[in-house]
């Protein structure tokens, strides 16, 4: 969701980039410190910086590197989305909500961000909000199966068996190797017997 293109240290930016993709995410935020060493108004680089953090867990360190980003340039869809997302990942729905809503004005109809929003809204006592916006987010992208992960454990939890294990059964037809998507189908079979039992 980056625009590294647009960034006068687009080169080194995109080299921290490839390093996150590989899962070198230290080595990606030591190129990154190096750029904001020499230039504090580098906003890709906390943006980025931000993003290596999540990936690491270290969420606070995200949203310290990711509000300076949003200090510089309030009008980042990435860096609210980034915010949004981290806020959600503590389970501070109600900042995550703030954030991605925000996020979402600015780039509107963004799967990914709309994918966020609907987890918030679902975990932030707004279930049929959330599953409304995970549907938009969708039909969007219809083969993302992190969106399709999302909203079969939102199913899941409101005890939607029938919907949950459709979800998960679309998503191992597009990955079969997905273990995440078959370990939570078995969880919807076993509860859904669970449930019939007790009847």
């Amino acid at each position: 969701m980056s625009h590294l293109d647009n960034s006068p240290h687009a080169e080194v930016l995109k080299a921290a980039e490839n390093l996150k993709k590989q899962g070198q995410y230290h080595e990606a935020i030591k190129l990154l410190e190096q750029v904001l060493h020499d230039d504090l108004e580098a906003t890709e680089a906390f943006e980025e910086l931000g993003d290596n953090y999540m990936n690491l867990r270290e969420y606070e360190k995200a949203i310290s590197a990711i509000k300076m980003a949003i200090n510089l340039n309030p009008e980042s869809a990435n860096a609210h989305y980034l915010l949004g997302f981290s806020y959600s990942a503590l389970n501070d729905f109600s900042n995550s909500i703030k954030e991605l809503k925000i996020a979402n004005k600015l780039s509107a109809n963004h799967p990914e961000i709309l994918r966020c929003l609907g987890w918030s809204l679902f975990h932030g006592n707004k279930e049929n909000q959330g599953l409304i916006i995970l549907s938009r987010a969708h039909n969007l992208s219809p083969d993302d199966n992190f969106i399709l992960t999302d909203m079969g454990m939102c199913y899941l939890v409101k005890r939607e068996y029938d919907k949950a294990k459709q979800t998960f059964e679309t998503i191992l037809k597009n990955d079969p190797q997905n273990e995440k998507a078959r370990e939570c189908l078995n969880a919807c079979r076993f509860f859904e017997k669970k449930t019939t039992k007790s009847k």
